[in-house]
């Protein structure tokens, strides 16, 4: 791998912003999908017809997760294929016509239907946002600028939320769908028209000249490999999983999984828990609220010292204080710290899996990103499937509202355990990757 440099500072390097901002209007959306279905949990229970128990609400919760593990797991491969550009394009179209379809579905069981499709949507559009973000980032601030696009996520929620107590009681969860649907109108005319492509697949394709002026236009630094071209997809795939990339690429898979299962066991199911401990409606998804208030704050400034602390720091502090709040929600603290708590759990869930995404982006070599974010998502979203239907049965077992909070404190200390497992990624082992990288593409082509 060779690295040609532009100028880092100046106007170029904010030109980076323009990326960060599409891609956290993306990720806005992702957001407010997933945060939406857990306000409307408590609708779908007491829908006059469907005659949902939380089980059910459970299983239709991991649908749409499952279809994000489908659809992060397709991406590495297709964006070798088709560009980031393309793909992420096509994600916000695929998801948003899939979310006005559940907002019309006539009955549960296409409801669930169409989440699992929009799912498969809102898959590609996470794994293609960090790896665009951080391949224009600065050198030094890939974290940061990783965080700033990625609390779109919880700006997401917190629109869900606030949308959810504006309108749920008077006008139904379906009005809710129709507002996630409807930005796209506005969205993808603008990634069309910004959003550049990635200069990795410009190399990667011959059109080095193109990723070299794009380097010089956005103040970064080009990583291709001087031996790239059309077999570049197996090639990265195969560099990941052979000599000594395979064991951290399994490490930040489990990080992910602990991560998204705090996430999405937490924002599907927080109102309901709070509504279970005795919680109005409103005030159950006033905690949403603030659990996703928490996580914009904490997130930029973890990012901050993940870029000058180190990423394992970061992230293994992120997953600690997950795990300490947890324990503390489960014993009903007073109402001021409880939600001084629910905040800190944005941190240690959003905040967390942010971090992991970035560190996972950063870890690997440019040309690969795509397929290693994208593989250690899709492993990732297992944890996203699983803890909708685990706090589901909780719920419907009648154990008490704690052992949700329990069930979530065995994730947290797994994913503080692997991350501190992350080998240090020094120079010496970059330049050893890449020649590895050399070796497996050469292999590819003549295979």
């Amino acid at each position: 791998m060779s690295a040609s440099s532009a100028a880092l500072a100046g106007p170029g390097s904010r030109k980076g912003l323009v990326v960060v901002a599409l891609a956290f209007a993306a990720i806005v959306l992702d957001g407010y999908d997933l945060m939406v279905y857990g306000a409307m949990v408590p609708a779908l229970l007491e829908h006059p017809t469907w005659e949902l128990t939380p089980a059910d609400v459970g299983l239709i919760g991991s649908y749409a997760t499952f279809g994000m593990l489908v659809g992060a797991l397709g991406v590495g491969a297709l964006t070798d294929i088709l560009g980031r550009r393309r793909i992420i394009i096509a994600s916000i179209i695929w998801f948003s016509v899939a979310t006005a379809a559940t907002a019309m579905a006539p009955t549960p069981e296409l409801f669930g239907l169409f989440r699992l499709i929009a799912g498969i949507g809102l898959g590609g559009v996470m794994p293609t946002a960090i790896a665009l973000t951080v391949e224009y980032a600065p050198r030094g601030k890939q974290q940061f600028y990783n965080a700033m696009m990625f609390v779109g996520y919880s700006f997401g929620g917190v629109f869900a939320a606030l949308a959810a107590m504006a309108l749920l009681a008077d006008h139904g969860f379906r009005v809710l769908l129709w507002l996630g649907a409807a930005p796209a109108l506005i969205l993808v005319p603008l990634v069309y028209r910004y959003l550049p492509e990635s200069m990795s697949y410009l190399a990667g394709k011959g059109r080095t000249a193109e990723a070299q002026e794009l380097a010089r236009e956005y103040g970064v630094e080009l990583e291709v490999r001087s031996s790239g071209g059309s077999k570049k997809a197996p090639g990265a795939l195969r560099f990941l999983v052979t000599g000594g990339n395979l064991g951290p690429l399994a490490l930040f898979s489990v990080a992910s999984f602990s991560g998204l299962l705090l996430v999405y066991g937490l924002n599907t199911w927080l109102p309901q828990i709070m509504r279970s401990a005795g919680y109005p409606l409103g005030s159950s998804i006033s905690f949403l609220l603030v659990l996703n208030l928490g996580a914009i704050v904490g997130s930029v400034a973890a990012a901050a010292l993940a870029d000058r602390m180190g990423s394992k720091f970061a992230v293994g502090l992120a997953f600690g204080a997950a795990a300490l709040t947890l324990v503390a929600l489960s014993l009903q603290p007073p109402a001021a710290l409880l939600y001084v708590f629910v905040a800190v759990a944005g941190l240690g869930s959003i905040g967390t899996q942010i971090l992991v995404n970035g560190y996972a982006a950063a870890f690997f070599p440019a040309w690969a990103r795509g397929s290693a974010v994208g593989v250690t998502l899709g492993i990732g979203r297992i944890g996203a499937v699983v803890a909708p239907i685990m706090v589901g049965l909780i719920m419907e077992s009648e154990l008490g509202f704690r052992w949700n909070f329990y069930s979530f404190i065995i994730p947290a200390v797994l994913g503080l355990i692997v991350i501190l497992a992350v080998p240090r990624r020094t120079a010496a082992a970059r330049a050893a990757a890449a020649v590895e990288g050399e070796k497996v593409a050469t292999s590819a082509r003549h295979a």
